[in-house]
């Protein structure tokens, strides 16, 4: 079954190239497009996709209030934004919201490709050259929540939602507790059950909102202090 993606950006020279990019490879299949968020938002009920590539900023409605209303919805796409900018003020939001993640306007073919297939598969997305200093920034911004549920996560359990808060890939993790790629995999696995969350992404911003992790703390797993 192909990959059916909508595009939403108010600028149909990105619109198109998006498309052409996209609809140019095998298993993907752009089913729409949209010109502002509420455009999108009727646009996505209509042709039901699995992803959305959502801009951030755009007339009407923005991206961060037209991802809330999808996410809303029963069975709701996963969402990528899109921005232009590394930091932007919309970005920390729109991961709280529910989005899959994040990517920069620039990148390149086949990331964008590859970016695709894997939120479709139900992986999270955070562009790898901003990850660390955009969530660093805004969790500076964010107001604590009591981290009841984390009670209920083990010790190693923690270790890995405090490393991949901070940006860490399931291979990185693994290295540095040398554990199978799989375990970690696991580890994460278990995590998003226990926490009621849905992608790594919302791991994520649980894991600043909670206090568990604080921005601008060192990242190496000894001064964690993860108890």
């Amino acid at each position: 079954m192909s990959i059916r993606v909508l595009i939403v950006d108010d600028q149909a020279m990105v619109r198109a190239g998006f498309a052409a990019l996209l609809g140019a490879q095998d298993g993907i299949e752009v089913v729409a497009q949209a010109a502002d968020g509420r455009e999108g938002v009727q646009a996505c009920a209509e042709s039901r996709p699995d992803v959305v590539l959502m801009d951030v900023r755009m007339p009407v409605l923005d991206g961060l209030a037209a991802t809330r209303e999808i996410l809303a919805a029963a069975d709701p796409p996963r969402v990528i934004m899109l921005t232009t900018f590394d930091i932007d003020d919309y970005v920390y939001e729109a991961l709280r919201a529910g989005a899959s993640g994040f990517l920069l306007k620039d990148l390149q073919a086949d990331d964008m490709v590859s970016a695709v297939r894997i939120v479709a598969a139900g992986e999270a997305l955070l562009a790898p050259s901003v990850t660390r200093r955009l969530i660093e920034t805004f969790a500076r911004q964010a107001t604590f929540v009591a981290p009841s549920r984390v009670d209920s996560l083990t010790k190693r359990e923690r270790e890995v939602l405090v490393l991949l808060a901070r940006g860490l890939s399931n291979v990185e993790i693994a290295e540095t507790f040398v554990l199978a790629e799989q375990t970690v995999k696991t580890h994460v696995g278990r995590i998003l059950a226990k926490l009621g969350l849905r992608d790594r992404t919302q791991a994520v911003v649980y894991a600043y909102e909670s206090g568990l992790v604080r921005a601008g703390h060192d990242r190496h797993p000894r001064s964690l202090n993860v108890k």
